[in-house]
């Protein structure tokens, strides 16, 4: 489904140029249920964002179920993004002047389905949710555990082909961190192909591969033990 090929981000400082990302080669099969983990700053949201498309800041070569993405412009690359990529972010990215409902809605919007199939659809994840008396209330009416189960919500609503999701679970009580997993573990089976980002042993736990990341680098991959060899850090 992925394939990146010495994909390499850095940003511009005073003292120079910092990396973030360096010589990233990483193939992620359609169907597989991937943990990135890592120390803080090691580069594991960046990748997540050049995963998502969120990021056109990088070099290398991108290809997403064969199609060349370091070759789109930037239309093209949301459109992409929009048929096929479903995102949690660690910071939620609600949108503020949207209800609960027409957030979660927001995803269905982008795909030619009916606007009765739209409603029951929403319906559905509501009730899965547990939020249905929060449908019309705005983002800064809620917790941070219920603007992360929305934005769980509005990323799993279309059944995206690729789920990606930064720390899915870390505003989350031990409880409702269990049932997020499971829905995420129920969605892989069903073929949804996942990319978590979690320092959760536990959720980790979930998935079938480990990547780790340490100063942009791959240095461990569960799929391929050679693979810190393969990428020539020094």
């Amino acid at each position: 489904m992925i394939e990146l090929k010495n994909i390499e981000r850095s940003y511009k400082t005073g003292a120079g140029q910092t990396w973030v990302l360096r010589r990233i080669h990483l193939s992620i099969r359609e169907g597989e249920f991937v943990t990135i983990m890592g120390p803080s700053g090691a580069g594991k949201s960046s990748l997540l964002n050049v995963l998502a498309l969120l990021d056109d800041q990088w070099t290398g070569e991108y290809w997403f179920q064969g199609e060349a993405v370091h070759k789109m412009n930037r239309k093209q690359r949301a459109e992409l993004a929009k048929r096929n990529i479903g995102m949690v972010f660690q910071s939620y990215h609600l949108l503020d002047d949207l209800t609960v409902k027409e957030n979660i809605d927001l995803p269905l919007s982008y795909k030619d389905i009916p606007r009765a199939e739209r409603q029951a659809l929403v319906a559905d994840t509501l009730d899965r949710f547990q939020i249905v008396g929060k449908k019309d209330l705005f983002p800064s009416q809620l917790s941070g555990g219920q603007q992360q189960l929305v934005g769980i919500a509005r990323a799993v609503i279309h059944t995206p082909a690729l789920l990606l999701a930064d720390e899915p679970t870390g505003n989350l009580h031990s409880s409702q961190a269990r049932e997020i997993m499971e829905l995420f573990r129920k969605l892989n089976e069903q073929g949804t192909t996942i990319v978590q980002v979690t320092h959760s042993e536990v959720n980790a736990a979930y998935g079938s591969r480990v990547i780790e990341l340490h100063d942009g680098w791959i240095t461990k991959d569960t799929a391929d033990p050679d693979v810190a060899a393969e990428v020539g850090r020094p």
